[in-house]
């Protein structure tokens, strides 16, 4: 990977290793969320994907995440423009704004851990789809945001 890639290219430019590598750990974009058509409003649920593993805070078959979950959307450039329900703290929300990347991501801290003892991670929060009647989703929403 090129020194320090995040701060001299957009993530237009980015190698596929260095898009990876911008992703800081936190598992907050695989928690799900239900978009109401009505308020035009994301609601955002503490019941994460059923393949991420709630304590790494990484996909359990991210090489065939598309094809056991349809719906798992692929991160692009201009996706991450997009959702303004990642969190402010994101890595590829941060490079997409001209902010720099916090201190603890594990670019700059060479610790991947440190993303959960910041408590920034999903980890000790987070419980899995598969755990989780599809009825009760509605006593696991944990934020309400506006869309747009």
């Amino acid at each position: 990977m090129r020194e320090r890639f995040w701060e001299k290219y957009t993530l237009e430019e980015l190698t596929d290793d260095e898009w990876e590598a911008l992703c800081d750990g936190c598992g907050q974009c695989c928690l799900l969320k239900f978009h109401d058509d009505d308020t035009n409003e994301l609601a955002v649920l503490n019941v994460a994907c059923r393949l991420l593993d709630t304590h790494s805070c990484q996909c359990s078959d991210y090489e065939n995440r598309f094809d056991t979950v349809p719906d798992c959307t692929q991160l692009t450039p201009a996706l991450v423009r997009e959702f303004n329900w990642l969190p402010a703290t994101c890595g590829y929300r941060r490079v997409a704004e001209g902010r720099k990347l916090a201190g603890w991501h594990p670019l700059l801290s060479n610790d991947a851990e440190r993303v959960h003892r910041k408590g920034i991670s999903v980890r000790g929060f987070a419980v899995s789809e598969l755990d989780v009647p599809e009825r009760d989703y509605d006593e696991h929403i944990i934020a309400v945001l506006p869309i747009g």
